[in-house]
């Protein structure tokens, strides 16, 4: 009775194992020089001591006996995934063919990241990670403010597919780019803001500094270059007039635009706004440069203040 109850209390600490490995998405595999050591499909951590452990409770010894844990592990991971991969999926469902079927626009955020992704994980579709995705950070503008590294940590990302997002939401920033590059001249107002909103909002919407820009036109007012003169607190120390007019001689410029952000989200200027774009106009208007506009962005699509507008420059 002694070894029946060592054998079922050994095949339970064995059952408890599979299980540790099952929930961290490990597998034992053997090395060519005959080492065993564990591949995980998660982040998880796991400690010299720990792999020794697990291997002892196996009695983990050959490729042969690795292979089995393999099949096992696999198994139980299959009979818990309660979504079929994508390629199982009927064909009018899978995204990728609902793209060609219907068209980009068609498709849901989640959808259209699904396809990004190509893949998910074991239990995990790439639509249902790209939900995962989603959830965390609410939205795409989130996705696209968030650091790679953030990124990272949700389970199923790694740094190709955290890469693939930002490189798709880079091009989507820089197709606005293009969009405000074409623009031949700027003639009020309306076309500052939406010059601006086309070229510097995506990128500076979610910024958590401020980032200071000058836009230099030509003698027609049309954008012929862009210039970062400061990031950080915006401040007449940091913004030097004698920077920004060296910067439109040497392109001859003959007007400006000043750009910069609110990180607070609240576009409407400060005193210190209002006191640095006039000691600009005034140190530009000794060189025969016009400061047209000076243009805050605040963070919602809307939240653009231009200080021609509101009668203080």
């Amino acid at each position: 009775m002694g070894k029946d109850m060592h054998k079922g209390g050994s095949q339970e600490h064995s059952s408890n194992t599979i299980d540790l490995l099952v929930t961290k998405r490990m597998y034992p595999m053997f090395s060519a020089t005959g080492k065993i050591f564990f591949k995980r499909s998660s982040r998880t951590e796991l400690s010299d001591k720990e792999a020794e452990e697990i291997i002892n409770r196996l009695n983990l010894k050959t490729g042969e006996d690795c292979r089995r844990v393999r099949k096992i592990v696999r198994e139980q991971l299959s009979q818990q995934r309660t979504n079929k991969p994508i390629r199982l999926w009927v064909k009018e469902e899978r995204p990728r063919e609902m793209l060609f079927r219907y068209g980009p626009s068609s498709l849901s955020p989640s959808k259209l990241l699904a396809i990004l992704l190509r893949t998910g994980i074991e239990g995990t579709s790439a639509e249902e990670l790209a939900r995962n995705i989603l959830n965390q950070f609410k939205s795409l503008r989130g996705i696209d403010s968030a650091p790679l590294k953030e990124l990272c940590l949700i389970q199923g990302v790694g740094e190709a597919k955290a890469a693939q997002i930002k490189a798709a939401l880079e091009l989507g920033k820089r197709l606005y780019r293009e969009k405000a590059e074409k623009k031949r001249k700027i003639t009020n107002v309306q076309d500052v803001i939406l010059y601006v909103s086309e070229y510097y909002a995506p990128y500076l919407r979610d910024a958590k500094k401020e980032f200071f820009n000058v836009i230099l036109l030509d003698s027609r007012n049309k954008p012929i270059d862009h210039i970062e003169i400061s990031r950080g607190s915006i401040t007449a120390s940091v913004v030097d007039p004698k920077e920004i007019i060296k910067e439109a001689t040497m392109k001859s410029a003959s007007a400006i635009i000043l750009v910069h952000n609110h990180p607070s989200g609240e576009p409407d200027p400060s005193q210190d706004d209002i006191n640095i774009t006039n000691q600009i106009a005034r140190a530009c208007n000794l060189v025969g440069i016009k400061v047209l506009d000076h243009i805050i962005i605040g963070k919602n699509n809307d939240d653009f203040v231009s200080l021609l507008d509101k009668g203080l420059m």
